[in-house]
């Protein structure tokens, strides 16, 4: 009899205070996919010295002037990860149907195709987005060893955090769904 792995898909990974990494030191990142083939995740907590105006302008796409330009003009683009950091993902409510989305939940999608950016611009559609250049990205078994060596928290994750509060508050907040303050974590885990 096997054993079915469990999927962290729809969770946060905190990195604990040892993480030593720089790409994930203090970060909060959503896993957007994990089988045995591996995960990817999107870092949601490190904004980028980068507005989505800016990129807007950078990919040509200009934001229709109005109530579309005014909601994603000054909206921060984040540090999504290491892996492909020169291409942009879109972690979006609702989920919709676009060209390249991969389906975290009923609710939300990420995606990588540029008719997400032509609908933002000229839409104000998804009503919820996080921009970021670059993902995080597992191989197969990867994640889990991290896990077993206490790199990572892991708490289901609560859509709120991501598109509602500010990017300084986000890891607080999913420390919080767990019942921890993020200032009295030890970078020692014990093993009972």
């Amino acid at each position: 009899m096997s054993i079915e792995p469990i999927s962290l898909a729809n969770h946060f990974l905190i990195a604990m205070p040892a993480m030593t990494d720089p790409n994930f030191a203090r970060t909060l990142t959503y896993l957007c996919e994990h089988n045995a083939g591996g995960a990817l995740g999107i870092i949601v907590n490190r904004p980028l010295d980068l507005s989505l105006g800016t990129l807007f302008e950078r990919v040509n796409i200009p934001l229709t002037p109005g109530e579309t330009e005014s909601k994603y003009r000054d909206l921060p683009v984040f540090f999504g990860g290491p892996v492909q950091p020169e291409r942009g993902f879109v972690l979006h409510r609702p989920a919709g149907s676009w060209q390249s989305t991969l389906n975290v939940t009923s609710e939300i999608g990420l995606t990588s195709s540029r008719d997400i950016l032509q609908a933002m611009s000229s839409d104000g559609e998804p009503s919820e987005i996080l921009m970021s250049l670059g993902y995080s990205g597992w191989a197969a078994g990867q994640l889990e060893w991290e896990l077993s060596q206490n790199a990572w928290l892991t708490v289901p994750a609560d859509p709120a955090i991501i598109f509602n509060l500010p990017a300084e508050e986000r890891l607080p907040a999913a420390m919080q769904l767990l019942g921890v303050d993020f200032a009295n974590l030890s970078d020692v885990a014990g093993h009972a």
